[in-house]
């Protein structure tokens, strides 16, 4: 299904410039941005994913991953083709890397945004989640899924590489509770090499969402020989810390896939240095992803046990108002 996109301004020679992601692409008339979902025609810009979606599943929120924000709940998560990413170590790539350019347009089934909600409610989510590829680039879709969500009493999460425009971003706010930000590495060098983005783009991302109240948890792959050095780590740490030493940060396993078939999993040793090197930033909550441990809140003041997790389960939250049992200090996130 298509409709006009948001965020576009008409050029000379029927050309659009796209305003929805930091890519801002110029358009000429029957071409495609970056995302390979929008597309210029007769010098108007469409989105041509929208309700078309190629995955659609019931997931623990703890597999966004989101580990202070509705512990324990479930989210009806959805998807359509596509992203502004060109990642080479990509763990969704045969969704992410699809696109309308390239003939993809079939992909996946028409989904209505009252669909999604009608189902996430049949289902007793207690959120919508945009994820597996990137919400930004089917961003009307979630925007109009988003709102209905809100009048059912549902709450909405982004799954993001955090390259979406402040106006977009404005824009969402209302309706966005939450999100999961990859932070992939803190070299631009990295962006643009591996990415075909860039880095600083992501930073404004995280620092406006803190700043507008959205609640925020930060996700970073950690690839071999890539973005897994002391010195880098501890700069990703110590951004983080500055803005908000609450922001939990989750540090995931990388398995070999997509052009990354040549490098190694991620020693586990590597991921525990990180959240050494997490904590002494001053970050609060440090997790690792993707491995059977490292996955419990405790109090940052007295450690005691907050949240203990089994593998996207959990027991019961040991809070009280959302503070520690024990010695009373407030767990910062969302709990009710």
């Amino acid at each position: 299904m298509i409709k006009e996109a948001l965020f576009w301004e008409k050029l000379e020679g029927k050309r659009g410039q796209c305003h929805l992601c930091a890519h801002e692409c110029r358009i000429p008339e029957s071409k495609f941005g970056v995302c390979g979902v929008r597309q210029n025609v007769q010098g108007v810009l469409y989105t041509m994913a929208y309700a078309q979606v190629i995955a659609a599943n019931i997931d623990p929120i703890e597999k966004k991953p989101l580990y202070h924000f509705l512990p324990g709940s479930i989210s009806y998560s959805v998807a359509t083709i596509g992203c502004n990413f060109k990642c080479g170590f990509c763990q969704n790539w045969q969704i992410s890397q699809a696109s309308v350019r390239d003939g993809d347009a079939v992909s996946g089934r028409q989904m209505m945004p009252e669909q999604i909600v009608a189902e996430a409610k049949k289902n007793n989510c207690l959120s919508i989640s945009y994820t597996y590829t990137e919400p930004t680039i089917f961003f009307e879709y979630a925007y109009d899924t988003a709102r209905l969500a809100r009048k059912a009493g549902l709450y909405n999460v982004f799954v993001t590489n955090g390259y979406m425009t402040g106006q977009a971003l404005e824009t969402i706010k209302p309706y966005l509770d939450a999100a999961n930000v990859d932070l992939k590495s803190f070299r631009d060098d990295f962006y643009k090499k591996l990415c075909k983005a860039r880095l600083q783009p992501v930073l404004d991302t995280i620092a406006a969402m803190n700043k507008l109240g959205i609640w925020l948890e930060v996700t970073t792959l950690v690839v071999p020989g890539e973005n897994d050095s002391d010195e880098e780590l501890g700069q990703i740490a110590e951004f983080l810390a500055r803005i908000d030493h609450n922001i939990p940060w989750h540090i995931s396993q990388f398995h070999p896939d997509y052009e990354f078939n040549n490098h190694i999993v991620t020693p586990i040793e590597t991921l525990k240095r990180a959240r050494e090197i997490g904590k002494r930033a001053g970050l609060r909550y440090v997790y690792l992803g993707n491995v059977q441990e490292g996955t419990n809140t405790n109090c940052h003041q007295c450690h005691e046990l907050i949240v203990e997790r089994r593998y996207m389960g959990l027991n019961k939250p040991n809070l009280k108002n959302g503070r520690c049992p024990s010695c009373g200090a407030k767990i910062s996130g969302v709990w009710s």
